[in-house]
């Protein structure tokens, strides 16, 4: 599976997108990193370029709540980008504590996971649940939905 990896628009921390990518491929993925500081029609765009199977969003700098929301409103209301997997990760607050309200919020948006504490094990599994249900060809297109 193709996999997008991305940070967000105010996030300029790479050590994460390293780490994830090198993760990610040894799961035998393929991994477009488009690094730090990505803005969300940057995103779009991308996206629109590679078919991703799955957009994986990490940040590390506190702001990803917020750089996240406006991350996946912008791919959700992308014609032909609703269906595709989004998921983000990492330090989302700026006071490292997991924030079930915002977390609810970016779910709420249309992000298919929230990591809010970095844990790589949930993204294998989660990424192991999605390709063993092939949910990839069968999710409804969110934008028209």
């Amino acid at each position: 599976m193709k996999i997008l990896l991305t940070g967000t628009a105010s996030d300029s921390h790479t050590w994460n997108l390293v780490y994830l990518q090198l993760f990610l491929e040894e799961l035998e993925h393929r991994v477009v990193n488009l690094g730090p500081c990505v803005p969300d029609d940057l995103l779009a765009a991308a996206c629109r370029r590679h078919g991703p199977g799955l957009v994986v969003i990490s940040s590390v700098n506190g702001h990803g709540y917020r750089d996240g929301l406006s991350a996946v409103r912008r791919l959700r209301g992308e014609p032909g980008l609703g269906a595709v997997p989004v998921v983000i990760g990492g330090k989302l607050g700026v006071a490292g504590a997991q924030d079930p309200e915002r977390a609810a919020l970016l779910r709420a948006a249309g992000c298919d996971a929230v990591f809010d504490d970095g844990d790589v094990t949930a993204l294998r599994d989660f990424v192991t649940a999605l390709e063993a249900l092939d949910v990839f060809d069968a999710l409804p297109d969110r934008a028209t939905a």
